[in-house]
């Protein structure tokens, strides 16, 4: 019953406890929405669920909700929002400890929580170590696309391609429920059975830079140093900081340098999962590099970024300075 994306860290068997925590509030929304569904039919659905909020509920009400048997059906389903704001109540903590200890035949808890920052509450702990637990951590920017494409291929079984998925991750922004309503979209205006292409976000409406952080890594790891100078400006003038480039060109350079001492595999198996897509491209380009020309590239990149955080002068000086010398080398190679 437990829905595919969630069994590897939930099982597959239906009810008891579910302790869905962590940054991201789109993905906690998806999972609990998938794992009511997953237990109510519709015919009974209004009779065995109680949607509730721990900024919100009181002792007595939460405790007759948990203790409420289903009604015509096998399972009654109590999601729980905002558990953190029942953690200053140790009558509501030592309750839904008991619950999560030991549950309710025919309950289906669904726990969703967002632990406060540098929070070392045994509460979170003792809750992540008995329920059935998954943590949906921020999607962070590199991570994007490959979100973007997941979930094209797993809600609407459609290919989206490398170039529209980072297309979109730089003119929509890193919000997942933002994007999904584009990717939404998508799979209306693009045909059926083909794959979703830069030309229909363009379609869309979809807002397009003329020039991309991806696109621009892959520009210095192509060794255009040229072209990366004029896109270097274009960057900058949309926001990028010299800083995040900085920093996103130093891991561009580290995959390169993976690729070139153990090839296509051995980065595909130092990428996180959704980076993966990056592999083919970046063990192309790793072939123009040589070890030492990528350990002076990263070195060079330690020193823009001291330089960014304690000069004066402005960033695009210390990184056009850096693909400078990259040009200057290349031409002295040439």
């Amino acid at each position: 019953m437990i829905p595919k994306e969630l069994r590897r860290a939930l099982g597959s068997d239906p009810g008891g406890v579910f302790y869905l925590h962590g940054e991201d509030e789109f993905r906690k929304g998806e999972a609990a929405a998938a794992l009511v569904a997953a237990h109510l039919d519709e015919a009974t659905r209004d009779f065995n669920l109680d949607r509730l909020r721990g900024s919100e509920v009181d002792a007595e009400t939460l405790a007759a909700r948990l203790g409420t048997p289903p009604m015509m059906a096998e399972w009654r389903v109590v999601e729980l929002r905002e558990t953190e704001g029942i953690a200053g109540s140790a009558r509501m903590r030592d309750l839904l400890l008991d619950t999560v200890r030991n549950p309710p035949s025919g309950l289906a808890l669904i726990l969703v929580c967002t632990v406060p920052a540098r929070s070392s509450a045994r509460f979170y702990r003792d809750l992540a170590k008995l329920a059935r637990s998954v943590e949906f951590r921020a999607v962070g920017q590199d991570d994007v696309p490959g979100w973007l494409m997941e979930w094209a291929s797993e809600r609407f079984s459609r290919t989206l391609e490398v170039e529209a998925a980072r297309a979109m991750a730089v003119g929509v922004g890193s919000d997942l429920a933002v994007l999904a309503q584009e990717v939404a979209k998508l799979d209306a205006v693009a045909p059926q059975g083909e794959p979703i292409t830069l030309a229909h976000v363009k379609a869309a409406g979809t807002r397009i830079p003329r020039q991309d952080r991806w696109a621009w890594f892959d520009l210095v790891g192509k060794r255009r140093f040229s072209e990366a100078l004029e896109g270097l400006h274009t960057l900058l003038h949309h926001g990028e900081s010299g800083v995040g480039l900085t920093i996103g060109l130093a891991t561009h350079m580290l995959r390169i340098g993976v690729a070139v001492h153990g090839g296509q595999r051995a980065l595909e198996g130092a990428l996180p999962p959704r980076q993966r897509w990056l592999a083919r491209s970046v063990a192309a380009q790793a072939r123009g590099w040589t070890p030492e020309e990528v350990e002076e590239a990263v070195e060079g990149l330690l020193e823009v970024d001291r330089l960014l955080k304690s000069s004066p002068l402005p960033d695009l000086h210390h990184v056009e300075s850096w693909l400078l010398a990259r040009l200057h080398r290349a031409a002295e190679a040439a």
